[in-house]
């Protein structure tokens, strides 16, 4: 480190930039006070907002006069409100400003000028030709942590490709490795990369945060969807291919046998995982094999790895002999892995999820009931709780605008799509 970085690290954070109204306090959660620009839309950003909102920051969300895209999704109750935002855009503040026009920059400059952080999810020549990179942004807050969540790396040949979750899975190895198991690639059912974006983005802007209050000062982050993906991807499957040059190709064995899946069972689906040595014993001993217990191919964690596909088959043709209960019943007495294979809409009935309180009925002022789903991490000194739910398109135009010293008529676009005056979310049923 050079005298001139140890002398950065060491000055206080910068305390000039204005200073606004905050939503939050610190009774709110550990980054209660904190106030976040959000610059993105859809999933991968939004998510991550969506974490730091529940963990207390004032989230102000930045939409354009047609909104979200996410917004307009069927079935809704309500134009715009559809029910993925219910729980993505709680905790968070709407407004609405058209940035193609000179006072919605502006007040934007303002808004900026008042924040901790900034997320954009815009390609760096856009945000560029917006006039928001960073080296503009910190002029208006210098110690502000600017977050760019990017489909591939700035400075790749890739920077300005749309990205979207499929072509990252494609690009990512994680549709390979759907071919590599199943004979030809395929996407997983769910948005995984955007949504591991969306976890590393909010791990990123939280740690800035920490070093800024550290005396490191503001500072870019760079999230780029594909290379975060594909470290995830390579976490277990560089197997091999760790060495140089490689021993084997990548890829772990056990996952990708095509043997390891859910188990058909006597009325149903499981999985059910042996996994250590006395696991496997006492499964022999449950299944009536005993001559497994004393095959060399399978006395080590090692070797049954090479021989898991064996093992894998002896559970698909095991399987079918008991229930699932029976199997979930024997599995927890022998602490073996076991779960039966629940459908997306029963999690709220099983019974774990309920006596642990992960789903509650709410009444959103305007679309009536709906399911909410809490933080998932508990914090002993900040207990979770809904301070807002998910606002409509422009909800908090005019209060945002006002906390900025801003009328209605500092902008050319309507500020407020009929808010309500703010109401406390209350419970209607469901578990706490």
């Amino acid at each position: 480190m050079s005298d001139g970085d140890a002398a950065r690290n060491q000055r206080p954070r910068d305390t000039t930039r204005a200073s606004g109204p905050r939503d939050t306090t610190l009774a709110d959660g550990p980054l209660g006070g904190l106030r976040i620009v959000d610059l993105t839309s859809v999933i991968m950003g939004p998510f991550a907002t969506h974490i730091l909102a529940d963990l207390g920051a004032d989230v102000i969300k930045v939409e354009a006069p047609e909104g979200d895209s996410l917004r307009h999704y069927r079935p809704l109750r309500s134009p715009g409100m559809a029910g993925n935002i219910l729980n993505l855009h709680r905790n968070k503040r709407s407004i609405v400003l058209d940035l193609k026009s000179a006072d919605g920059r502006q007040a934007l400059d303002r808004l900026i000028a008042t924040a901790d952080v900034l997320v954009h999810s815009l390609r760096p020549a856009t945000i560029g030709r917006l006039g928001y990179d960073y080296e503009r942004v910190r002029r208006l807050a210098p110690d502000i942590i600017y977050c760019g969540a990017y489909g591939f790396g700035a400075d790749g040949p890739y920077a300005d490709k749309a990205a979207y979750d499929d072509l990252i899975q494609a690009g990512s190895g994680l549709a390979d490795l759907h071919g590599r198991v199943h004979g030809e690639p395929g996407y997983a059912p769910t948005v995984v990369c955007d949504k591991l974006a969306g976890q590393a983005i909010a791990t990123a802007v939280t740690a800035a945060l920490l070093q800024r209050e550290r005396g490191g000062g503001g500072q870019a982050i760079e999230v780029p969807m594909m290379e975060t993906a594909i470290e995830f991807n390579l976490v277990e499957h560089m197997f091999g291919f760790a060495f140089e040059p490689p021993a084997d190709r990548a890829g772990f064995p056990r996952v990708l046998n095509r043997q390891r899946r859910p188990y058909r069972t006597a009325d149903g689906w499981a999985c059910i995982l042996p996994y250590s040595d006395r696991n496997w014993s006492d499964f022999y001993a449950f299944i009536g094999r005993p001559e497994f217990a004393n095959d060399p191919r399978f006395a080590t964690l090692p070797e049954r790895v090479a021989n898991i596909g064996v093992l894998y088959g002896l559970i698909v043709e095991e399987a079918p002999n008991h229930t699932t209960a029976e199997w979930v019943a024997f599995c927890d007495r022998a602490s073996i892995p076991c779960m039966p294979v629940l459908a997306l809409d029963d999690l709220p009935d099983d019974r774990h999820i309920q006596a642990v309180g992960l789903f509650t009925v709410m009444e959103h002022p305007t679309e009536g009931a709906y399911r909410a789903i809490r933080r998932p991490v508990n914090y002993s000194a900040a207990p979770f709780r809904i301070r807002r739910h998910a606002p409509r398109l422009g909800q908090h135009t005019a209060e945002v605008l006002a906390e900025l010293g801003l009328g209605p008529d500092d902008t050319q676009h309507p500020t407020d799509t009929g808010a309500e005056q703010r109401r406390e979310p209350t419970e209607t049923g469901g578990n706490r």
